[in-house]
């Protein structure tokens, strides 16, 4: 049976019946039109409704930053750039997404829908801007969880080898690491929901205890060296402020939870709004000792493998850089497990808005999962890095180049929604204010920027061909949808 969708409007929320075609999609020429607010109980997509607290809506936000990894991996890359800057590009970094989550939260505020972004833009943007931010938006999910996949590999493999003298084969761990968040996503989302809380709780206290151990061994004082920001260059403290942002991206991933998440019109802006900001804080506490610490050992942290394993040392517990390692292994699992969730869902509402195949509709009765698009944005995560594993790639690199893409992807359905907000509100709910005609163009100029820097000056090697493939892949799924619209368009004339 098809419910009524609701509409939040200023007088309350209204039942409003939709236009649909006999396939339950809308007429791709109209497509993301007349996407509904609170799109999810009103549609009927077969998801559990009203299921996930607000604790574990939060997690599904948090584990999609993977907050775990940035300490392990991007803190040390934004430090051989950024230097001592690096607590300040941290800082700095956290603004400029509050800005980005300030935007999406508004939007959270009086629409859900597992759609997540894609709903947004589509209430306001063109039909063919819609489509990009769909399919940039599922893209970024897919590639953050191949990127996470590659990283599994790689550091599992390093463990390993510090340990025993031995590897696993980079396949057989891809594979395993691939499959156990796919059956789990499909099995039963509240499952994955608390097990993704649990998993990051568990990371980050360690991470937490280790950074609290260090700072009272070196005694409550400043750092010299990274309070008069010493060796930091205008240039490289730029390059390292734009990889700080990387930290960030799937922090809005609680939004693709709109059919599931209880009370979503407060849950979810919530879950977004913590997560930038508690993660900023974390981010940025991390980077600064992780500074400190790696300065009292003798280190370079831009060069350390396993840095959390050196600070614990540092801090006098180096038992707890051992479980630092093996939680950060579980987090990117965890952060797997949230990207396909949420990439799952955009593709889910993808295919009911006519912009894919129909048959990715399916859910499981069950379950209340959307099987058939869990299946291929597994799929989809895993061949990219098994080709690439069987070619003997380092895990890093696949990491890197697999990251490259999704941060493409999450850069321009941020700025799309940033463009979108102003428009939405002025229109839908009649509020023009101060906040609203200059917050969301700050932040559509931060990720504009952010995308700039990026592209000039040109990277080297295989990561200078990643933009190419971006465009490449965006003119594809845009010629896909003008077809598909036609296609529609004939079909209803014939009719």
């Amino acid at each position: 049976m098809t419910l009524p969708e609701r509409h939040l409007t200023p007088s309350g929320i209204q039942p409003v019946f939709k236009n649909l075609d006999s396939t339950g999609s809308q007429d791709g020429a109209s497509v993301g039109k007349e996407l509904s607010e609170t799109d999810a109980e009103g549609a009927g997509y077969g998801l559990r409704h009203e299921t996930l607290s607000g604790m574990e809506t939060l997690a599904q936000s948090i584990s999609g930053a993977c907050p775990t990894l940035t300490p392990f991996v991007t803190v040390p890359l934004v430090f051989t750039l950024a230097g001592n800057g690096t607590w300040l590009a941290y800082i700095l970094a956290t603004g400029g997404i509050f800005l980005v989550g300030w935007c999406i939260g508004r939007f959270a505020r009086y629409s859900s829908s597992p759609g997540s972004l894609y709903s947004y833009a589509a209430m306001i943007l063109p039909p063919w801007l819609a489509a990009i931010a769909a399919w940039s938006l599922l893209l970024a999910y897919v590639m953050g969880s191949a990127s996470n996949i590659g990283a599994f590999y790689y550091y599992t493999n390093l463990m390993l080898r510090n340990l025993t003298g031995h590897e696993l084969s980079t396949l057989l761990l891809a594979t395993i690491v691939a499959t156990a968040p796919v059956w789990v996503a499909w099995r039963d989302v509240k499952v994955s929901a608390r097990l993704m809380l649990g998993i990051e709780a568990m990371s980050v206290t360690t991470v937490v205890i280790v950074v609290v151990l260090v700072l009272l061994r070196h005694g409550l004082h400043g750092d010299p060296n990274q309070s008069h920001l010493r060796g930091v260059t205008p240039g490289g403290f730029r390059q390292g402020l734009v990889l700080a942002l990387y930290s960030f991206v799937g922090f809005e991933s609680a939004t693709a939870m709109g059919a599931e998440a209880r009370n979503p019109l407060k849950a979810i802006p919530r879950a977004v709004i913590l997560t930038a900001v508690l993660g900023g804080i974390f981010f940025t506490i991390c980077a600064y000792v992780e500074v400190l610490g790696l300065g009292m050992s003798g280190k370079d942290l831009g060069t350390t493998e396993l840095p959390m394993h050196v600070l614990a040392g540092v801090a006098g517990a180096p038992v707890l850089g051992l479980l630092i390692d093996i939680g950060a292994l579980v987090a990117l699992a965890a952060g797997i497990l949230a990207c396909l969730t949420a990439a799952a869902r955009v593709l889910l509402l993808m295919a009911h808005k006519g912009l894919t195949h129909s048959s990715l509709r399916v859910t499981h009765a069950r379950n209340e999962t959307p099987t058939g698009a869990i299946i291929a944005t597994g799929l989809a995560a895993f061949l990219p890095v098994a080709l690439l594993a069987a070619k003997g790639t380092s895990g890093l690199d696949v990491y890197g180049w697999l990251g490259s893409l999704a941060v493409y992807g999450f850069i321009v359905s941020y700025a799309l929604v940033c463009f979108a907000l102003p428009g939405y509100l002025r229109v839908h709910h009649g509020v023009e204010n101060l906040s609203t005609k200059t917050i969301p163009w700050l932040a559509f100029i931060v990720m504009v920027l952010t995308l700039a820097a990026n592209l000039y000056p040109v990277p080297e090697g295989a990561y200078g061909k990643l933009p190419y493939i971006f465009l490449a892949y965006l003119a594809v799924v845009l010629l896909f949808f003008v077809f598909r619209s036609r296609d529609k368009i004939a079909t209803q004339v014939k009719r």
